[in-house]
């Protein structure tokens, strides 16, 4: 291999990523038109909804949280948005082996962290081999190093990842906030406490971290070794981010048309029009990966019948929910992975009651009374668990409540605090569970769906698990998108997954603000944000 970055090539990626607004932009326009060239300084307020209870980005999942995480830490790698070719940030090059079980990087020279230590081989090397020890909350980055057979360091700048099984989405992850590098001092100490703090070597630092209130950042002096997608070199523009957490859509809204807040996240279908009404600006971007949808504990009663997942599946009026709750940026969910993902496939989901109601008169699913169905006794009732890290997810939920009622089945939507969500899952204390998980690489299918991984759905062994160990092992990119293509049928067909709608990240930006970009998993880069001097 020579010794330059190996393009990603990434099947079917990014006709459909651009911006869904035209007020905004996918992949790094700046917001508020030609506002002269960019202005250093200033406090950009930015309001959320929701606090996963962690600033550790390798133990964090929720946007809303990797928001501002992303900011602290820095990746080996970085992910055109545009175009999802892997581009230089850490590691200034990369080889793979012919049979992708190990990758060298070179680091670039002269990175610190903010304490001052040097971000070198070793430094990523502690990183790697902590990540599989990490508990719960860290599903995400133990995923991407399934396999992790350890770090060779051959000098300051130079390392190899070895892993036991061909592992061609590594390379992508190296790009994701959950690989960012973290110093030394945090890496060895407990997860808990790295929830409180951590010391990385990006743009920002986190100056206080105040649960369910606010998280500060400031202004790194001195850093110089950005992503080579970032558009200023040297320091962040701005000298502070201050990330407020706002449960309700309406206040945050409010915030932002009063001048309280310069920009907001998670809107609902509701405040599209107060805000554009304002003169604010919605940036928006369809985020690949596993789409909302609704995922099974096949241990638990009921759920374990497939006639039951699949008349489920059947019953999801897509295009209902979405006219009736997202913004109008959102899709209906086609398929378990969202267009925007390399390798997606339509796989023409359909509404269609009367089927639904027909798998379950098969199966001895009989109408009761109350027009919920029973069977030996037992009615047809589903806990649905969901965090409310979004607006829409009850919303949403409460409609697809009512659309599975018209088949006989009885979803009971329980809420359960965004901090506790991992332990949730991780325990199997749930039957059925609402959620989606952000990635752009169709390895996420593995990740969540793997029997051989966490198996936080309990799933039994099937043809869809050799699918999913294929794929992750296949470097040719055509064979791999095929593979990826018979997952996606296969999780319908065994009714694994229920995909409702594709999660789009809409923002509010005030017109005072430019510079927010969109990474390739849209998550947002505030390396570049600044905002007008005027405001």
């Amino acid at each position: 291999m020579t010794a330059r970055p190996r393009r990603l090539l990434l099947p079917g990626l990014l006709a459909a990523v651009l911006a869904l607004s035209a007020c905004g932009g996918g992949g790094g326009a700046a917001a508020g038109g030609d506002a002269g060239p960019p202005q250093p300084g200033g406090t950009l307020r930015f309001a959320v909804g929701s606090d996963a209870g962690c600033v550790d980005p390798q133990q964090v999942g929720s946007n809303d949280t990797i928001y501002s995480v992303r900011q602290l830490v820095d990746s080996l790698t970085d992910q055109d948005p545009q175009t999802g070719e892997l581009k230089p940030w850490l590691a200034t090059s990369w080889e793979t082996s012919p049979d992708a079980k190990s990758y060298t990087f070179t680091l670039r020279e002269g990175v610190t962290f903010s304490d001052g230590t040097p971000l070198d081989a070793n430094a990523v090397k502690a990183n790697l081999d902590r990540i599989p020890q990490i508990g719960a909350r860290g599903t995400l980055p133990k995923g991407y190093l399934a396999g992790y057979a350890g770090t060779t360091v051959e000098s300051p700048t130079r390392f190899t990842v070895s892993l036991q099984q061909p592992n061609v989405q590594f390379l992508q992850a190296t790009s994701t906030h959950s690989l960012g590098i973290l110093s030394p001092a945090t890496v060895a100490k407990s997860d808990d406490d790295r929830c409180a703090g951590v010391i990385g070597s990006g743009p920002f630092t986190l100056q206080s971290y105040t649960k369910n209130a606010s998280i500060v950042l400031a202004k790194r002096p001195g850093y110089g070794w950005g992503s080579s997608l970032f558009t200023q070199p040297g320091e962040a523009l701005l000298d502070t981010v201050e990330f407020r957490i706002v449960p309700e859509s309406g206040v945050r809204t409010g915030a932002l048309q009063s001048g309280e807040v310069d920009a907001i996240g998670s809107i609902g279908q509701q405040d599209e029009a107060p805000l554009t009404g304002a003169g604010a600006q919605l940036q928006a971007r369809s985020n690949p990966g596993v789409v909302f949808g609704i995922a099974f504990n096949q241990q638990k009663p009921i759920v374990s019948d497939p006639a039951v997942r699949q008349a489920l599946l059947t019953a999801v009026n897509r295009d209902e929910i979405v006219g009736g709750v997202f913004p109008s940026q959102t899709k209906a969910a086609t398929s378990v992975l969202a267009s925007t993902t390399p390798s997606y496939a339509d796989q023409g989901l359909t509404f269609d009651a009367a089927k639904s109601a027909a798998v379950l008169d098969a199966a001895g699913w009989v109408a009761g009374p109350d027009g919920i169905r029973v069977k030996d006794g037992q009615k047809l009732t589903i806990p649905v668990t969901y965090s409310p890290v979004a607006a829409t997810n009850k919303p949403a939920l409460e409609l697809l409540q009512q659309q599975a009622k018209n088949v006989g089945i009885d979803l009971q939507i329980q809420e359960v605090p965004i901090a506790n969500a991992a332990q949730i899952q991780t325990a199997g204390d749930f039957s059925a569970l609402w959620y989606n998980i952000t990635r752009a690489d169709p390895d996420i299918l593995r990740g969540q769906f793997s029997t051989a991984g966490a198996n936080l759905f309990r799933l039994p062994d099937s043809p869809l698990q050799g699918l999913l160990t294929a794929q992750a092992a296949e470097p040719d990119p055509a064979k791999r998108t095929a593979l990826v293509a018979q997952a996606q049928q296969e999780i319908l067909a065994e009714g694994v997954f229920v995909p409702v709608v594709e999660l789009t990240t809409v923002l509010g930006v005030g017109a005072q603000v430019h510079g927010i970009t969109f990474d390739a998993s849209s998550r947002i880069q505030l390396h570049d944000a600044w905002r007008s001097s005027s405001a």
